[in-house]
């Protein structure tokens, strides 16, 4: 844990579309005081595996039009194998890694904030988890922002910007995809009779979960800065006793 009172690492999971990419953009608006003070986070440290995903996506419609295999995904756009999921999350840990080694250059007290969504169809978080680095469970708590697959689908089909679809906060999937990819979750299962902490790595990892049925994203005011205070401090409590 950092000598003064951050979060070293704050994993925000979720289905897409939930409000995710909305709170990061929302805490990057915010004063540096009153964000250390409100909600325990430092200068902010995004990884994000939707550009890596995407990059595989480009290079894939690249060697199609000249001619060559595809590496990673199907022509209709999903992954070739369900291993990939597990490869993005060790490029997080090795993102993180190297962001890592580099910070005594960049300075400052930082907050990683790590950004994934996994649906049970390519393995849910379970799996996800057990590719997580030793490194990013020892500093890392977790916040579940829970919506249910309707409300996903109504925000994605909201969101998507078909002139901007690499864009964080305007891309997209289509009706077909997110139904076979996210309409079923494994978090409930996965927390069911846990106490606060998810067991990573050998590490007790502290979780919260952030309500947002109601959608208190789309338009960030008071109400999304009071839901997200009291669902850090919660995280904070656990940080600091485990």
């Amino acid at each position: 844990m950092s000598e003064i009172p951050i979060f070293d690492v704050l994993f925000l999971i979720a289905r897409p579309a939930a409000g995710k990419s909305e709170i990061i953009h929302y805490l990057k608006q915010m004063d540096p005081d009153e964000r250390l003070r409100r909600f325990h986070l430092g200068n902010l440290v995004e990884i994000d595996d939707f550009p890596m995903l995407w990059t595989w996506f480009e290079e894939d419609a690249i060697l199609e039009k000249m001619g060559l295999p595809r590496l990673h995904t199907t022509p209709d756009g999903y992954f070739k194998e369900t291993y990939l999921w597990n490869l993005l999350i060790e490029r997080i840990n090795l993102e993180y890694s190297k962001r890592q080694r580099d910070q005594q250059e960049i300075g400052g007290h930082q907050t990683t904030l790590v950004e994934f969504s996994r649906g049970k169809e390519h393995g849910g978080y379970r799996s996800a988890f057990q590719y997580v680095s030793r490194e990013l469970a020892s500093r890392a708590v977790i916040l579940y922002l829970r919506v249910s697959y309707q409300e996903s689908l109504r925000k994605n089909r909201r969101r998507f910007n078909p002139d901007r679809p690499d864009s964080i906060l305007e891309h997209g999937l289509s009706d077909e995809k997110l139904e076979r990819l996210y309409r079923e979750t494994d978090w409930e299962e996965l927390t069911a009779g846990s106490s606060g902490y998810l067991s990573i790595q050998g590490c007790q990892v502290p979780y919260a979960t952030f309500e947002n049925e109601d959608d208190v994203t789309t338009h960030p005011g008071e109400e999304l800065g009071n839901r997200l205070a009291n669902s850090l401090a919660t995280l904070w409590d656990l940080y600091r006793f485990r």
